[in-house]
């Protein structure tokens, strides 16, 4: 018959007797303490442990959302100021400027004759990129309005409809009026 590791601890000499009388002492009062213990009863500690580890789990997955997200919009703002820069139509030095609205403001860009004629028909669009304001093709101001739709400043669509019961439907503001 084998001895147990203890009992060879002792008959080599290399365990105390009373620290492995202690030890044994210890190890039955857990497992009475287990056994009185009903088998639905939580431990305290353990269940303090688990909702810790649920708690920084859900912190860590809304940390790394977090993350995703900025790192998405940041190639997005990338993707936008590529296009912004390889397709901008070239800026004028002219006296003839074009006022749009930004928001609750009426901002201006210099343009020539033939950009004013072409924003107000459409085929061109205002951009904002890196505090500037750009003017890009129509084609390229919707793929910018795909990517972030705050960085489209003005491009002209389609005419609103005409209402029918307006007074002044038969009066017609020019294009080129300046304002």
């Amino acid at each position: 018959m084998s001895l147990s590791l203890r009992d060879q601890l002792l008959q080599a000499g290399l365990l105390d007797p009373k620290k492995a009388k202690q030890a044994a002492k210890v190890q039955h009062q857990r497992k009475v303490e287990q056994a009185k213990r009903p088998a639905n009863a939580v431990d305290p500690q353990a269940e303090a442990a688990r909702a810790a580890a649920q708690a920084k789990a859900a912190r860590d997955a809304e940390l790394n959302r977090q993350l995703v997200e900025k790192q998405q919009q940041q190639a997005r703002r990338a993707e936008i100021r590529q296009l912004v820069e390889t397709h901008r139509v070239a800026r004028v030095d002219s006296d003839e400027l074009y006022n749009f609205v930004d928001g609750k403001k009426i901002r201006r860009i210099p343009v020539d004759k033939a950009q004013r004629e072409k924003l107000v028909a459409g085929t061109l669009g205002i951009v904002r990129n890196k505090g500037r304001y750009e003017i890009v093709p129509a084609d390229i101001a919707e793929r910018i309005r795909e990517r972030d739709a705050h960085a489209l400043v003005s491009l002209n669509t389609a005419p609103p409809p005409v209402d029918e019961n307006d007074p002044y439907k038969d009066y017609v503001v020019p294009d080129d009026l300046t304002w």
